[in-house]
């Protein structure tokens, strides 16, 4: 069996939705992070040397990084579904998305979040970081205004992959002028394997600024 060591307010909340949607069988193996540094816990590190969340294990075979699980997941398990076929006319939109979210999205988030406990000396950075972010929330409220979700018409693996910036982006106050992405948000939340995933792995209480 599937097992997803699942790290408490972590991107494994997208792993645990997306086996929902699948209707996969798995088990969550629990891990909570320091309440003071909000690090992972050291046991992470037995399950893959990074010591860090998502990860997962499928009978001896260890999966890390967000991207790397849901693609695994979904072409092992999913027979298709959610993943466009090579060629097809979302295809390099899914993609797109599926890379933008770790590979642009989330760096000035994270940016964010450690200049903010510089307090006094991160001023000079924080205009070129909310700059980046303003950029990227509106690059992809645009693409939102022109179908319902991020690769087109269907929902897709990139929203799940995606729904973590859009996470971060609401507890953070930064979604409030950006009505298309707030949209999509309820609508993600809505979905009875998102409500599933919350029900077991806890909900997503991101640290605000």
């Amino acid at each position: 069996m599937i097992k997803v060591h699942h790290l408490n307010n972590s991107r494994s909340h997208r792993v645990l939705w997306l086996l929902e949607e699948l209707g996969v069988p798995y088990e969550i193996v629990a891990y909570k992070r320091d309440l003071m540094t909000r690090l992972a816990p050291p046991e992470l590190k037995k399950i893959h040397p990074l010591g860090k969340s998502p990860v997962i294990t499928d009978g001896d075979l260890v999966v890390a990084e967000s991207g790397a699980i849901i693609e695994y997941l979904t072409k092992t398990y999913g027979k298709g579904k959610f993943w466009p076929a090579d060629k097809s006319p979302n295809w390099i939109e899914h993609t797109h998305w599926m890379h933008f979210a770790e590979g642009s999205a989330m760096l000035p988030f994270l940016m964010a979040l450690y200049v903010g406990m510089l307090g006094d000396n991160g001023a000079p950075l924080r205009p070129r970081i909310e700059s980046e972010i303003s950029n990227h929330l509106s690059y992809m409220e645009g693409t939102i205004a022109k179908h319902d979700f991020f690769a087109g018409k269907e929902f897709t693996a990139a929203d799940i992959q995606m729904s973590f910036i859009l996470e971060v982006a609401d507890t953070s106050g930064r979604l409030k002028d950006f009505p298309n992405l707030t949209g999509l948000l309820k609508r993600l939340r809505e979905r009875p394997a998102y409500k599933r995933a919350v029900e077991k792995g806890g909900p997503l209480e991101l640290t605000r600024r």
